[in-house]
């Protein structure tokens, strides 16, 4: 993939987080970032799909919106942490520990902004259903990534997130073994299951 491919891919993926933000109707919403990713994958120069997998490709394992997966947290203090993910591309990428986000019913998350160029807020999740065939994917999957444009948006106060786990959506690494991503460490491992979101076949 050339690097104007990968930019429009970015801009793509950023115009549909803000369609979603924009919409009232969550539901409506979620269908549609479903819809918005399924075609990326199907049809961009860009897609993590290899070339077997996106030939017989028909849509994301996604499961349908329930609104008790919404939430809306305040993100605490926390003693700083640091995480370096190397990667094959990227060399050494550093993140560090911002804060923490008690989710009711879930637990407390490890929020991390990106330590080098262009800063940007990260929340992994690996949840139990992440050890089970056909749940999630094994390494877990992001709530936001808002250096890729994955931003939900903040709550009511200056330092929450809107975490919608219905929006959980698996690495590049979980179709292409070729990519390198940040998975979720034990600060964002949970032990409760959480249905919803984008699920793990195995099979692309």
């Amino acid at each position: 993939m050339t690097a104007f491919e990968v930019a429009d891919w970015r801009r793509r993926v950023f115009a549909l987080y803000a369609e979603v933000r924009a919409s009232t109707d969550l539901p409506a919403a979620h269908d549609l970032w479903r819809r918005g990713r399924d075609e990326l994958f199907a049809q961009h120069p860009s897609t993590p799909l290899l070339p077997d997998d996106r030939a017989e490709f028909t849509g994301l394992p996604v499961r349908p919106y329930d609104p008790d997966w919404r939430f809306t947290v305040e993100v605490i203090d926390a003693d700083p942490k640091r995480m370096d993910v190397e990667t094959g591309t990227d060399g050494i990428v550093p993140f560090e520990r911002i804060g923490i986000a008690d989710v009711p019913g879930v637990g407390p998350l490890d929020v991390w902004k990106l330590g080098s160029y262009g800063g940007g807020i990260f929340v992994p999740i690996k949840d139990a259903l992440s050890r089970v065939p056909g749940g999630t994917y094994g390494g877990g999957r992001y709530l936001i990534d808002t250096i890729k444009g994955a931003d939900l948006g903040q709550g009511a106060g200056p330092n929450s997130l809107v975490l919608d786990f219905n929006f959980a959506y698996n690495p590049s690494c979980a179709y292409d073994p070729e990519w390198a991503c940040p998975l979720a460490q034990a600060g964002n491992t949970v032990a409760v299951e959480i249905p919803v979101g984008e699920r793990y076949s195995g099979s692309y």
